[in-house]
């Protein structure tokens, strides 16, 4: 009796924590338009859950008061939010300065594996012929959208495990933001990845130095995105 006396508090507290739970929902814009942001992931660093926004900037998760979230969009700056309450949150997302994924030069980022995080994302995305409910649901849709942002960027990984800091400033002389501005403004597509081997990555970088030192210094910068 002694024994299963942790095991009922555990039982317990896990019920208790479960119940607690419940949808925290907002809309996600662009810090200071109107403009609502699809596809922004989310994710609940307490309890892991994951979320995605919808095409009118919509979200869901299943979270409580205390918990911290997280929002990721390419071509935005990241933000966190520590929920005090569960009434509905406006977010806004800042533009950041370049136009084209940022570059990390300073470490190297952690395997991905989506299928091993997130194996209930890929379940709730499948779809059965004979289960009209498993084409239209919401929790559906939500789990395809973001099956979708997971193999986006498991390739955005894969391109930068191939076009790395370290092996850029093997091939060529550049250093500090003159190589971040290059890596950013000459960062190969997966498809060019997928489709050459390491001898065309090296002519392509060689190439795309001799491109990016002809242009005037003003112009050796990604756009704005605005």
């Amino acid at each position: 009796m002694k024994k299963l006396f942790p095991l009922i508090i555990l039982l317990i507290t896990t019920a208790t924590f479960a119940n607690a739970q419940t949808i925290f929902k907002g809309t996600v814009y662009e810090h200071g338009t109107n403009k609502r942001l699809p596809d922004v992931f989310i994710k609940d660093i307490t309890n892991k859950q994951v979320s995605i926004t919808d095409k009118n900037g919509n979200f869901g998760i299943r979270a409580a008061a205390g918990q911290t979230l997280i929002f990721n969009s390419p071509g935005y700056i990241s933000d966190t939010l520590y929920l005090v309450d569960m009434s509905p949150k406006k977010i806004e997302l800042t533009t950041s300065m370049i136009s084209l994924r940022g570059v990390n030069i300073t470490a190297t980022r952690i395997a991905f594996n989506p299928r091993e995080e997130y194996p209930e994302v890929y379940e709730k995305s499948k779809v059965y012929a004979f289960s009209p409910s498993t084409w239209f649901s919401d929790e559906g849709k939500k789990a395809r959208r973001l099956k979708h942002y997971f193999q986006r960027e498991a390739e955005e990984r894969n391109i930068d495990a191939a076009f790395s800091p370290a092996y850029v400033t093997s091939l060529v002389p550049l250093r500090g933001n003159d190589l971040e501005n290059f890596m950013t403004m000459f960062r190969p597509s997966y498809a060019f990845l997928r489709s050459n081997n390491s001898e065309s990555m090296v002519a392509y970088i060689n190439d795309s130095y001799k491109k990016f030192m002809v242009l005037p210094a003003d112009k050796r910068a990604p756009q704005s995105l605005k």
